[in-house]
């Protein structure tokens, strides 16, 4: 070709091509990084195989995957037609000559351009496309099984009488079928435009007509079915009322139709569906008259009727007629609201009872006994007592507990039921002695043991009195499965089983005894391709090469009890607070599954991770909820799961029976979740109600506790939460497990338990408890109090304040916080008594040298009496006022009350035969009988020298007793025998 530059040409300058050699070695490694790649992405894929093999779940796996696989290539095949096939309709509907023009001119470079590579685009552009849309669908595998496996609900919608499956199951799944057919309508036109503009079908600038009759045809019918879509999401608009939230002023956020959906909303809605079918048939008509007038026209005619029947007639409809008279418009439709918002968070039971909030018992010591039979008040802080734990029980720096421990029910020695305070000894690879791979995941391996100490007292140095302990672990729990493989702070993979060995513990000689896991848990690592596929999953190329690794091997990964069962079942939602029992001999983490909604007709929603959120959440990240989906308006706990935490085998039981959400998914994943049948009696029993659900409930509760609607649109009685007082983070108190009675029951049960305010204020509106005894018939059941309006009960802010500004209460305090120490409060716990509240917090005390805190006094509040005492028992006793009220009266001396205990039997006995010569003495000098009076005088200095002497003999061993030795409650054990001789000295100094 001659050449077009005009320019002068000089020396052309060949350029070399590699050599065979180079090309060989290119190609080579050009290969081998494909393959590379190939074998990343296969690892991933294998090993995610082998995992859901190995815990006997690989039906979740092959169901997951074998759905998005079937969504992608559905919807990207069908996205990339719809794409592909416009583009060459256009390209085939071209004029055969083009427009003499600048413009067309300026196309025929682009024309030409493009024409040895037209085929090449295309199915590059439709695979593009068609890649896009398929990964978008294989997102929506969840919306699909509920929809193809979806189950009645056997309840209707108040307004289309539409079973609540429709709104659950089905709308979701149109909305999204309707959403790809928008964008593939929206590809489609744009697509087929541009292609119509490259071959002259469309003109811009060209003189003649704008559009080819082919061009406008086919634009037209891709126009008419958008139309069409818009005419089908008018129509699954009037339905999508029934679960549309909005902001309402009198409730804030509010789910349903109220007056002016109902009554403007509904009928614009159906108005404008009619108008968008009449418009997409304007643009159909164009393929025989050839013009867009009318489709224009109608077009227009569809946005004008969307700004004035959607938009402009509604407002008006709620200014003029709701807002004059909003509470009769609305009370119809917040009814419903009511209704539906109880039965989908199941609180539809909950019995809401008057309660005085103050005590009409004039003489209160007698409500002393009733006060120990109204509660097991839980001293012992499972969320403050952990460093004592790991400083009292740790053993070794490679174990730890988590920074919040549980509370469950175990039987002590006479076997009543008890409250428990339980923490696991896990692994705590930061303690490990050198870290290295081998150390780090193969010799230290797995904790060791349940701890578990009474809920209810401590010991006399204010230590928490262990149930459970030392290492081997040994108590009250009987045999168990001790190795805990399997746990909240077990983030990191282990390798077992292998020849080289691990440990185990330590005995009370300091031998290290090795252990060789013997579990069915964990993948097989005796084959090259699942070394190879771990080695490149972990990012670890040690494993595929190690001689610690043999024919034997296990990887254990995915170790957190809720990670476990979220893996196996990835359509649950999973409760924050996993807990460990021992069952059957075994150690079972404990795991509470929900199964969640957010297409509930008319009931309000709720954020999970919002309304789950209090003081403890804020503070330790682990206990937050594991939400699929954030924001719902219907939670069922479902589903009961275990996790063994020996060889973390994972089990999900079905709770609720009746659930048409679990049942949906029971069907898509059959064989997956066991029947309630099989629950055994002894995991029955560690079994409760879970706090997250508890929780969302009580947030629901602070405004749907009411039942009446006028009483609800006025706001009045709404409550709130309170924040919890004995810390400075603003959050919500936590709900608290506590054995306790309501006051229509005869017994107490093991209750979930909470506090409301009213809104603004700190005073006490209501009290609220659930029975959480999976095995009690009344398990489930909710009970609120609620207080009087027409006087002021004091709240927790109220009463903790109470407790710091008190002025003999706040000095000790001040005592207490001398030198280097920290005081703590404990949880805060409310029980209703005789009409009135009794508060009870423990304090504890951390500093002096320790690292951990102890229980050093009880702070008791009732009636507006409060004692802050060593122990429980003496608080309870000085608020009932029971000392003054059980001494008998005298002759105007002051009459001596019961002996004091003491822990050194001698010096008890020694105080019993004081106390009764004292007595005698007493009757003697009323007889007259000064013989008699002198003899009881002297038995009773007898009895004081020798609790004297007694004394005296323990006190060189006070330090080393006082290290086990205790009883109820906090103070210093090693001076009771002083006090209590003291104490019964007085009686001889007042009768010298």
């Amino acid at each position: 070709m001659p050449d077009r530059g005009g320019g002068p040409t000089g020396p052309r300058i060949r350029v070399g091509r590699p050599s065979r050699r180079a090309r060989t070695l290119l190609m080579t490694l050009g290969v081998l990084a494909v393959l590379a790649m190939a074998f990343v992405m296969f690892s991933g894929f294998w090993t995610d195989w082998l995992w859901y093999r190995s815990v006997h779940y690989s039906s979740v796996f092959t169901t997951t995957l074998w759905t998005k696989i079937g969504l992608f290539f559905v919807f990207g095949l069908l996205m990339a037609l719809a794409v592909g096939v416009n583009i060459w309709l256009a390209h085939k509907l071209r004029p055969p000559l083009s427009a003499m023009s600048i413009e067309q001119q300026n196309l025929d470079r682009y024309r030409m351009g493009i024409a040895p590579y037209k085929k090449w685009l295309l199915l590059g552009i439709t695979a593009l496309v068609g890649l896009i849309a398929g990964a978008s669908a294989a997102g929506q595998w969840r919306t699909w099984l509920m929809w193809i496996n979806g189950v009645p609900f056997g309840q209707k919608d108040p307004q289309f009488h539409l079973d609540v499956s429709f709104y659950a199951f089905d709308l979701p799944w149109y909305r999204f079928l309707l959403g790809f057919g928008f964008a593939a309508m929206v590809l489609s036109v744009i697509a087929a435009a541009v292609t119509h503009y490259l071959y002259g079908g469309l003109r811009v600038t060209s003189p003649g007509a704008r559009a080819t009759a082919a061009a406008t045809g086919h634009l037209s019918v891709l126009l008419g079915l958008f139309v069409a879509l818009k005419a089908v999401a008018y129509w699954l608009d009037r339905y999508g009322l029934a679960v549309k939230s909005s902001d309402f002023k009198a409730t804030g956020n509010w789910t349903g139709l109220r007056y002016v959906d109902a009554n403007a909303y509904l009928p614009a809605k159906t108005i404008l569906f009619c108008i968008a079918v009449i418009c997409a048939l304007l643009f159909f008509a164009t393929l025989w008259r050839r013009t867009w007038q009318l489709p224009v026209i109608g077009l227009g005619l569809m946005v004008l009727s969307a700004i004035l029947i959607g938009g402009l007639y509604p407002a008006i409809v709620q200014k003029f007629q709701v807002q004059p008279n909003e509470q009769a418009k609305e009370a119809p439709y917040v009814e419903k609201n009511l209704e539906a918002t109880r039965a989908a968070y199941g609180i539809g039971g909950t019995e809401v009872k008057k309660y005085p909030g103050q005590s009409e018992t004039k003489d209160k010591s007698k409500l002393r006994d009733d006060a120990d039979s109204a509660s097991s008040i839980r001293l012992l802080d499972p969320n403050i007592v952990s460093p004592t734990f790991q400083q009292r029980q740790q053993m070794k720096d490679y174990y730890g507990f988590p920074s919040n421990l549980d509370v469950d029910r175990y039987k002590d020695k006479d076997g009543k039921e008890q409250d428990t305070v339980v923490g696991l000894r896990e692994l705590n690879l930061d303690g490990v002695p050198k870290n290295n791979w081998i150390n780090d995941h193969f010799r230290y391996t797995h904790g060791y043991g349940v701890v578990a100490a009474k809920g209810t007292s401590a010991d006399a140095q204010g230590r928490p009195e262990f149930t459970e302990s030392d290492l081997p672990s040994r108590g009250q729990l009987g045999e168990y499965e001790q190795r805990v493989y399997y746990g909240e702070k077990t983030t990191h993979y282990s390798i077992v089983g292998g020849p080289q060995k691990e440990i185990d513990y330590t005995d009370d000689a300091g031998n290290e005894k090795s252990y060789q896991y013997r579990g069915k848990g964990g993948v097989d690592l005796s084959g090259p391709i699942n070394r190879a596929a771990y080695a490149v999953a972990f990012g670890e190329p040690q494993i595929l090469y190690s001689g610690a690794i043999g024919k034997d091997s296990k990887i254990l990964y995915n170790r957190t009890p809720k990670d476990r069962v979220e893996a196996v079942a990835p359509w649950l939602t999973i409760d924050g607070d996993a807990y460990p029992a021992v069952v059957d001999g075994r150690i079972q983490w404990i795991v509470d599954a929900y199964t969640t909604t957010n297409g509930y007709p008319y009931a309000s929603r709720t954020t999970l991770g919002d309304t789950t959120a209090d003081s403890l959440t804020a503070q330790n990240n682990q206990r937050a909820v594991v939400a699929q989906q954030n924001r719902v308006n219907y939670i069922r706990n479902s589903v009961k799961a275990t996790v063994d935490a020996y060889d973390g085998t994972v089990k999900l039981y079905q709770w609720d029976t009746k659930d048409p959400v679990l049942k949906t998914w029971m069907k898509a994943f059959p064989g997956t979740v066991k029947s309630k049948s099989e629950i055994s009696p002894t995991l029955l029993s560690h079994l409760r109600y879970p706090q997250d659900l508890f929780k969302v409930q009580r947030e629901l509760l602070t405004r749907y506790h009411v039942k009446d609607a006028q009483t609800f649109l006025s706001g009045s009685e709404v409550w709130q939460v309170p924040d919890d007082p004995t810390n400075k983070s603003g959050n919500s108190v936590p709900a608290y497990y506590l054995s306790m009675k309501m006051p229509d029951q005869k017994q107490q049960d093991f209750s979930l338990t909470t506090t409301f305010t009213f809104t603004g204020r700190d005073n006490l509106s209501a009290f609220m408890a659930v029975n959480a005894e999976a095995d009690s018939p009344e398990y489930g059941r909710i009970r609120i109090l609620k207080m009087p309006s027409s006087i002021t009960v004091d709240g927790p802010r109220q009463v903790q304040s109470k407790f710091n500004s008190e002025q003999d209460i706040a000095e000790q305090i001040r005592l207490l916080r001398g030198g280097d120490s920290e005081v703590e409060y404990g949880n805060l716990l409310t029980v209703p008594l005789d009409g009135g509240l009794l508060y009870a917090e423990p304090v504890y005390v951390r500093g002096g040298g320790l690292k951990y805190p102890l229980l050093r006094k009880v702070l008791v509040t009732y009636g507006g009496a409060t004692a802050f005492e060593d122990t429980l028992d003496q608080a309870l006793t000085k608020v009932f006022g029971a000392d003054e009220a059980t001494s008998p009266p005298g002759d105007g001396q002051s009459d001596q009350p019961p002996p004091p205990k003491s822990s050194n039997p001698t010096v008890q006995k020694a105080l019993e035969d004081a106390q009764k010569a004292f007595e005698d003495g007493q009757s003697a000098m009323k007889k007259g009988d000064w013989k008699a009076y002198g003899e009881a005088q002297k038995k009773l200095q007898d009895a004081l020298q020798r609790a004297a002497d007694a004394q005296d003999k323990g006190a060189s061993g006070s330090k080393d007793s006082s290290k086990d030795g205790g009883k109820t409650g906090g103070g210093s054990g090693d001076k009771s025998g002083d006090q209590a001789a003291g104490s019964a000295a007085q009686p001889a100094r007042r009768e010298s």
